[in-house]
């Protein structure tokens, strides 16, 4: 069973800075892709960015310039470095691993979602 444990959110004021991370749990062989999406009150889950085993990444144009997916592939770690953060930058954030490979099986993976407010 794969696990995703997400930490570092919290409240931060606009203009400020978080750094989330994600660790994947398991009897991992390996991942290809880690990323992070957001979901706002109301709205659907949207990527923020994903960085491949190889280190290719993408952004959404609201990420681009301000934030930096980065990944530990000896780790099975990705974090996400959100800077000049914005109150519509406020949502909760989700880990997703896709196409982790284990001993026993292939799948993608979801975290429990950690909680991003940017205050005005």
């Amino acid at each position: 069973q794969v696990q995703l444990g997400e930490s570092g959110g919290g409240l931060v004021q606009a203009g400020g800075s978080l750094r989330l991370s994600c660790a994947a749990s398991g009897s991992i062989v390996s991942i290809d892709a880690m990323g992070w999406y957001r979901q706002a009150p109301g709205k659907q889950r949207e990527l923020v960015a994903y960085i491949t085993s190889g280190g290719s990444t993408n952004y959404a144009d609201s990420a681009k310039g301000r934030f930096t997916i980065s990944r530990d592939n000896a780790r099975n770690t990705v974090y996400l470095q959100m800077n000049s953060l914005k109150p519509e930058d406020t949502a909760v954030y989700y880990c997703h691993a896709e196409n982790v490979i284990t001993t026993r099986a292939r799948g993608h993976y979801w975290g429990q979602g950690t909680q991003v407010t940017v205050s005005s």
